[in-house]
């Protein structure tokens, strides 16, 4: 295998593993604990999917010929209000990945040093992707977090639980 098919299935890889553990907090939730907000100025986990879903649909339309930042996206309104129902959540939370994913596929090798743009700023595609993993793992974590609190005894552990590792 090339070093640029690697680092593309390495990156497909690393986006999976953090949509596999939001999936598995979403699940675990009520629609009344999605749009639970931690503290006034804090974020709803209905909220975090919302802003995903809708950078998501922003930066892997059209991924290698329009700038990253479409100007059909509101992205102060991504942070009102939630979802009307947990299953138009869950819908949301598919259909983005399922962009991201089928975006990441159809990349050629050639394509990692093509330049794109997001927000006017010239990235090329290895660098976009790279910015894109950091910032779905900093609000996947987000969600986890706020997940695995308001569960508490009740959660249901994602990887090796605490004293479980031997």
């Amino acid at each position: 295998m090339s070093i640029g098919s690697i680092l593309l299935q390495t990156s497909i890889d690393t986006f999976k593993s953090a949509e596999r553990l939001g999936y598995k907090t979403l699940l675990q939730l009520s629609y009344e604990e999605l749009h639970l907000k931690p503290s006034p100025e804090s974020n709803s986990i209905a909220i975090i999917v919302k802003h995903l879903h809708g950078n998501m649909l922003s930066r892997w339309t059209d991924f290698l010929t329009t700038d990253g930042e479409k100007p059909s996206r509101d992205r102060d309104a991504e942070f009102e209000a939630g979802y009307d129902t947990r299953e138009a959540l869950l819908e949301a939370w598919r259909s983005g990945w399922e962009l991201t994913f089928k975006t990441l596929q159809d990349l050629k090798e050639e394509d990692l040093l093509r330049n794109i743009t997001i927000r006017g700023e010239v990235h090329n595609v290895i660098q976009a992707i790279s910015r894109q993993i950091q910032h779905y793992g900093y609000h996947v974590g987000q969600i986890v977090y706020i997940g695995k609190q308001i569960k508490d005894a009740d959660w249901q552990q994602l990887s090796v639980p605490k004293k479980a590792s031997r």
